[in-house]
């Protein structure tokens, strides 16, 4: 008899949930649903009540009506019986905090705090936090705190501890009653299985958490904020395990809601791009995940621990057990294209992509196909959403540098594109600086899987080949791994993902006629980097002008 696991997806915009045969990985059903109140970066829910600069909250009720609707609905479209769905896996997008009382009711619920933007969920890219993210780093470098340096030397505003010292200091009530914060992802854990244990992922890459150190030491978040005195004996006091092991077992409400069998198992939550690493085989050193979406990751494996500066961070068991997962990231990826058709794009482009039956953003990828490597004139710099690492400036912006008056669209569209591309060099580049191999590179994502112009770009501009996800819903597919493990199927995560990770027999391979230009635009991009990003402030300075 067949057995089969599930795994949800929490996204941006939508959460979705497959399910999967644990002996091919095959999905067998699945199932999306789209948040009701989407990204609130204006407005809170639909009030008059203004959300200032750099918000980007949800409402955790979204979370629950995902669960609540697309796993009956998988089961129903299956017709599997549930007692053979063995476990659930969740990841989440990340860094997503929820403040919540001790049952794990979020703030919000509650009348006192439902008018309270800080009182709701800081969605991963909210950046309010940006003061708060510098000057923890700043204390941390003064203090000579080691952890610091485990972040590539930087703290993001994305993350979790930032997000609190903002909602401290402007909601001082509302950090007074949350009696937890907590990563979204390990949130619905605790929902599903009644057990509050929080994800060696999350933990470590988002919360400042190490496998043998735990967190920083209390006074050093005591001199952030006195309010901080029981900021880690109370309100992140939980015990945190391994990704690819088991939580617990599902609560019988929510199994007799959800139609599940009272035995299925509930996996240690994981955050969406590292629940991607086991869905596209990744399991030993000197192969690197590219994951290509609203914004960009990259992430490899090491036995060793290896002080690699200016990236995202590095975690033991963060995204294999037994390995050091090493991560950076780019800010603004497929969000870079979007801005570009929304606010640049002109009319008669518009008018000639609807005559000729194209969306817009697939018409002018064409028009930018269409042109050689460096017919553009034009380079740019990928900060459209800021920067993740190399350095880690969450306030840099963007740039286009050579415009003229021959300048058009597409010349603009394709130096966007290939920003990105070299940001992703750059990263690769630095790994291999501090000693990490990147023999092979494995590419997930929607522009991955649909984007041959993209891909094909990218391979070029990097040098290397693509191998692309075997999975439309990669991140699914993970977290339906570590559902499998959980439940029992497999001994570890590595042979899971062994056995149920899925690779495209397509692959990217470099055009070596256009290395040479490519390396040389590469040398300018570089150079234009360092520049605006690390020698002087004129990307932050001209924000005070707004």
């Amino acid at each position: 008899m067949a057995k089969y696991s599930i795994g949800i997806d929490f996204g941006t915009l939508s959460g979705r949930a497959i399910l999967v045969d644990i002996s091919d990985a095959n999905t067998v059903a699945e199932a999306t649903l789209e948040y009701k109140h989407g990204v609130m970066d204006e407005y809170l829910c639909d009030s008059r009540i203004k959300l200032p600069a750099d918000y980007a909250l949800q409402h955790p009720r979204d979370y629950i009506d995902v669960i609540e609707y697309c796993i009956p609905e998988i089961i129903k479209k299956s017709g599997v019986h549930n007692s053979d769905i063995i476990g659930i896996g969740v990841d989440f997008t990340s860094c997503t905090v929820i403040p919540t009382f001790c049952d794990g009711t979020p703030l919000c619920f509650s009348e006192k705090f439902n008018d309270v933007p800080d009182a709701y969920v800081k969605l991963w890219k909210d950046h309010s936090s940006l003061p708060y993210a510098e000057k923890l780093t700043e204390l941390a470098k003064i203090e000579g705190l080691e952890f610091i340096n485990r972040y590539g030397g930087a703290v993001s505003s994305e993350w979790l501890i930032p997000k609190i010292m903002h909602i401290a200091d402007k909601s001082p009530d509302v950090y007074n009653d949350a009696e937890y914060f907590i990563e979204a992802a390990d949130w619905i854990v605790w929902q599903l299985c009644g057990k509050q244990i929080r994800s060696s992922c999350t933990s470590g890459y988002k919360a400042l958490w190490h496998s043998k150190e735990g967190y920083p030491p209390s006074e050093f978040f005591e001199q952030l904020d006195p309010k901080f005195d029981n900021l880690l004996s109370e309100k992140l006091n939980a015990p945190v395990r391994s990704i690819g092991t088991k939580a617990g077992l599902i609560t019988k409400e929510w199994a007799d809601k959800l139609g599940l069998n009272a035995n299925t198992a509930i996996a240690i939550g994981n955050i969406d791009g590292h629940a991607t690493v086991p869905a596209v085989k990744i399991t030993r050193p000197g192969q690197m995940l590219m994951i290509l979406g609203t914004s960009a990751c990259f992430m490899t494996l090491d036995e060793r621990e290896l002080n690699v500066r200016e990236i995202a961070g590095y975690v033991k068991d963060g995204m294999m057990p037994g390995y050091y997962g090493y991560e950076a990231g780019q800010a603004c990826m497929g969000d870079h294209f979007a801005w570009y058709v929304k606010n640049m794009l002109p009319y008669e482009y518009k008018l000639e992509a609807q005559r000729s039956g194209k969306s817009d953003i697939e018409y002018i990828f064409e028009k930018a196909a269409e042109l050689k490597p460096g017919e553009n004139g034009l380079i740019a710099l990928d900060w459209w959403n800021g920067n993740r690492a190399l350095p880690c400036r969450s306030g840099l912006a963007g740039c286009i540098i050579g415009i003229n008056l021959s300048t058009k669209p597409e010349h603009i569209f394709r130096a966007l594109v290939e920003a990105t591309a070299y940001g992703a060099r750059k990263i690769t580049d630095n790994f291999r600086k501090y000693g990490l191999a990147i023999d092979s590179i494995h590419a997930a994502g929607g522009i991955a899987e649909k984007n041959p112009f993209v891909m094909q770009l990218y391979a070029d501009i990097m040098d290397m080949e693509i191998k692309i996800s075997g999975s439309p819903q990669a991140a699914a597919l993970g977290a339906a791994i570590t559902g499998a493990v959980a439940g029992g199927a497999y001994d570890s995560l590595t042979v899971a993902a062994e056995c149920m990770g899925k690779l495209k027999d397509i692959t990217y391979k470099p055009n070596p006629d256009n290395r040479g230009i490519y390396d040389a635009l590469y040398e300018e991009f570089c150079r234009l980097y360092d520049y605006f990003g690390r020698e002087n402030d004129t990307m932050n300075n001209i924000k005070l002008y707004k």
